[in-house]
C-alpha cells in the first residue's frame, strides 16, 4: 500500500561530529516494527488497522533517515496517529492490551521497550513529540552563522519563540505524568524504559521551565529598562526550577548512560543558576548603607565566583558524560557573568575588607529570597478521535455486507 514510502534517502551515512547543546534533550525514542495486522485483524476495519500500521511505519522511517530533524513532518504525522491511536485506550473497543507495541533509542538504535498496553504507546508518542520541540528550541539557540563583529547572535524573537517551544514541552511532559503513566499499570511500569520514570519526566519538564526562565534573564540583561529586582527575581526562580529537576531524579534508577548525563546537566545548570542568584543578591545588598549588608553582599559575590568555578567543572563532566557533546560558546545571561562576577568581588572585597576584618563573625552567607514561580507548563490535550473509531458505521458496513451476501445467495438459487 506504500505506507513505507518516504522522499528522504535510504542509507545515508551519518557523519562524525559532536553536537552542540544548548536546551539539552535526552535521548529520543522511536516506534520499531510491531504486527499491528495480526494482533488487530477481525477486530477493526481493514482499512483503521491499515492507516495506524502506514503511519507509525512512516513516523519510524522519517526519524531514522533524518535523524529527527524533520520536526514539521514527524509532528504532523504524530498528531494524525494520535487521533487514531485514541481508540486503542477506549474501554469499551477491549483494545487496550492486544497490540505489543515496540520503541527502541533513535542514536543506537537498541530496542529498549516491548509492551503490550495501548497507554504505554500513547505515552511514548506524547515524549517523542516533547522531546521533538525540545530540539525545535534547541535549533532555534544555535544560530547557523555569526555577525560580522565575531560573536554568534541569537535574534530576540528566536529567543521568545525558543522560550515558548519549552513550556510547550514541559506541557507535553505534564500532560503524560498526569493523564496517561497514571493509567499504565504498576507491574508494567516497571519494565518500562528508564527515560519514562515518572521521575525523569517530572524532571525533564521543570528544566525546560529553568531554561526558558535564564533566556528571559538574559533577555533582561541586555534590556535598560529591567531593574535589578527583576533580574535577581528571575535568578533566583532559575535556581528553584533547577532544585526542584534535582529532586525529582533524585529518587530515579540512572545508571544508564543518559541518566549519568542527564544528572550531570542539571548539576551544572543548577551551580551557573546559584552564581547567578547570589550575584544579584548581592548587588541589591549593596545598595543598602548598612556595613552588615555590605559584608553580606561580599559574602554573596566570593560564593557566585566560587559557584562559577564549579558550575564550569560540572559543564566539562556534563560534555564528557556518553554521548559527548559539546558546550556552547558563553550566551546570554552567563556570558555577562563570567565577566562581570570575578571582577565585581575583586573589586568589592577591597572596597570592604576593613569591614571584613572588623565584623568576622557576620561573614555568613544570607539566604536567597523565596518567589513564587512565574512559568507554568502549556496546557495540552489529546486531539479528537478519528471518526473512523464509530462502530455504528461497522454495524452498518457489516449488515451492509451480510445483506450483499445473502441477495447473490438468493440470485444463485434463482438461477
Amino acid at each position: 500500500m506504500g505506507c513505507t514510502y518516504s522522499v528522504y534517502g535510504l542509507g545515508r551515512k551519518k557523519k562524525l561530529s559532536i553536537p552542540e547543546v544548548v536546551v539539552y534533550v535526552p535521548s529520543m525514542r522511536i516506534p520499531a516494527q510491531c504486527d499491528l495486522q495480526r494482533a488487530l485483524k477481525g477486530l477493526i476495519p481493514r482499512d483503521l488497522i491499515d492507516r495506524l500500521s502506514c503511519l507509525r511505519n512512516r513516523i519510524a522511517l522519517i526519524a531514522e533517515d533524518t535523524g529527527g530533524s524533520a520536526i514539521t513532518e514527524l509532528r504532523q504525522a504524530l498528531e494524525e496517529y494520535l487521533s487514531i491511536l485514541i481508540g486503542l485506550t477506549k474501554k469499551e473497543h477491549g483494545l487496550e492490551d492486544l497490540v505489543e507495541f515496540k520503541w527502541k533509542n533513535l542514536e543506537d538504535g537498541r530496542q529498549e521497550t516491548c509492551v503490550a498496553n495501548a497507554w504505554f504507546e500513547l505515552l511514548s508518542v506524547v515524549h517523542m513529540m516533547a522531546m521533538l520541540t525540545l530540539s525545535e528550541a534547541d535549533t532555534l539557540m544555535i544560530p547557523k552563522d555569526y555577525s560580522g563583529s565575531g560573536f554568534r547572535v541569537v535574534s530576540t524573537d528566536c529567543k521568545r519563540d525558543a522560550v515558548d517551544l519549552l513550556l510547550k514541552s514541559a506541557g507535553y511532559l505534564e500532560f503524560g505524568v498526569r493523564n496517561v503513566l497514571s493509567r499504565i499499570p504498576a507491574e508494567i511500569k516497571k519494565s518500562l524504559s528508564k527515560d519514562l520514570q515518572d521521575g525523569v519526566l517530572e524532571a525533564i519538564a521543570i528544566q525546560a521551565l529553568a531554561q526558558g526562565t535564564e533566556i528571559q534573564l538574559g533577555l533582561a540583561v541586555e534590556s535598560q529598562k529591567a531593574t535589578l529586582s527583576v533580574k535577581r527575581r528571575l535568578a533566583c526562580e532559575q535556581l528553584i526550577y533547577y532544585s526542584q529537576a534535582y529532586q525529582c531524579l533524585s529518587g530515579c534508577d540512572l545508571g544508564h548512560g543518559y541518566g549519568k548525563k542527564h544528572t550531570w546537566f542539571i548539576k551544572w545548570k543548577f551551580l551557573e543558576s546559584k552564581a547567578a542568584a547570589y550575584y544579584y543578591h548581592g548587588l541589591v545588598l549593596d545598595k543598602s548603607n548598612e556595613p552588615t549588608c555590605h559584608i553580606s553582599a561580599v559574602c554573596c559575590f566570593l560564593a557566585a565566583q566560587e559557584l562559577l568555578v564549579e558550575s564550569k567543572k560540572a559543564c566539562i563532566s556534563f560534555c564528557l558524560s556518553a554521548p559527548v557533546t559539546r558546550a556552547p560558546p558563553l550566551w546570554g545571561v552567563m556570558k555577562h557573568l563570567h565577566q562581570k562576577i570575578p571582577e565585581v568581588a575583586s573589586r568589592k572585597s577591597q572596597m570592604y575588607g576593613y569591614l571584613l576584618e572588623q565584623e568576622k563573625a557576620l561573614q555568613s552567607l544570607p539566604d536567597l529570597p523565596d518567589f513564587q514561580l512565574s512559568l507554568r507548563p502549556d496546557d495540552y490535550e489529546l486531539p479528537g478521535i478519528d471518526p473512523a473509531w464509530d462502530c455504528e458505521k461497522w454495524e452498518n458496513q457489516s449488515q451492509s455486507l451480510k445483506e450483499h451476501l445473502k441477495d447473490c445467495e438468493d440470485e444463485m438459487e434463482k438461477e
